[in-house]
């Protein structure tokens, strides 16, 4: 029988249940089309981001099985001990530019951990190839996970990117605090930035975020923040991030975009526009394939 605890209490949540709040300015109807220009920075977002419920119950990390094994599952449950999706049921925007951020993988350490987007609840778990765990060929140096209640929409060619589609995933993000995070933990990020990694012809965004817990957090606002008080990161998160295949034996990945990181305009058109695709997966106007939307 797989071990099972309940380790941490990891934060809040808009349970995923009948209730709908999806606040769209208005539904997608072209998969062919640049990165929209109209998300507003000086104020408070309008009708972009979408929620699932107003019910916000406690939500507290749950592991299964034994870490480094092929059943070890990380789940996050609610007060009531009902397992939550940490895609799917988390509220994205917290108001101000806050944000959620589930930690995948903490930082210095090298077990490929991702959601499992094809299983119920979408717990974490390590990431396998031929049966056989996968690990980074080296530990990365920065808490890396994913925003909740977004998609790269695997239909949507992004003209701006090559053309490149997404790579049907939620986004993720490079959290570039001092501490390092557990897995399944939530944290509230502010985003800095933004890289357009290409992976073998799929788009795969890389969101620089800083956690507001950070004690550097309030000196950082956007990307030349980020090269002034965490000078040479940004060239360091592409660069790892380029080169962590080849000692497999694949090519570098590229990064589009003039290979530069864009600045935090960027970075919240990319979290609204991935935000809106999430929405119409869960709403099913769109095919999910394997997807659990549970």
């Amino acid at each position: 029988m797989a071990a099972s605890r309940v380790i941490a209490a990891a934060g809040m949540l808009h349970h995923g249940s009948n209730v709908g709040c999806f606040l769209l300015k208005q539904p997608f109807s072209v998969k062919q089309r640049p990165l929209r220009r109209s998300f507003n920075i000086n104020g408070p977002p309008k009708r972009l981001f979408t929620c699932r419920a107003l019910y916000k119950p406690e939500v507290q990390i749950k592991e299964e099985g034994h870490p480094e094994t092929l059943d070890y599952r990380v789940f996050l449950v609610d007060s009531s001990g009902k397992k939550v999706s940490p895609w799917h049921d988390l509220p994205l925007h917290l108001g101000d530019g806050i944000f959620n951020f589930v930690v995948e993988i903490p930082k210095d350490t090298s077990a490929k951990m991702e959601v499992a987007t094809d299983e119920p609840y979408t717990p974490i778990k390590q990431d396998t190839k031929k049966g056989k765990l996968r690990y980074y060929p080296y530990s990365i140096n920065w808490n890396y996970g994913l925003l909740p209640q977004t998609w790269e929409d695997p239909s949507f060619a992004n003209l701006e990117i090559e053309g490149a589609l997404g790579d049907n995933d939620p986004v993720d993000v490079v959290e570039i605090g001092e501490s390092r995070g557990k897995i399944g933990q939530i944290l509230k990020v502010k985003p800095l930035a933004a890289l357009a990694m290409i992976d073998e012809g799929e788009l795969d965004w890389k969101i620089v975020a800083i956690s507001l817990d950070d004690p550097r957090a309030s000196l950082v606002n956007d990307v030349n923040d980020v090269e002034k008080h965490f000078p040479g990161t940004l060239t360091a998160i592409r660069d790892w991030f380029r080169d962590y295949k080849i000692p497999d034996g694949k090519p570098a990945n590229k990064f589009g975009l003039g290979n530069k990181a864009t600045n935090k305009e960027y970075a919240l058109k990319v979290i609204t526009e991935t935000n809106e695709s999430w929405a119409k997966l869960v709403k099913r106007s769109v095919p999910s394939g394997e997807l659990s939307l549970v």
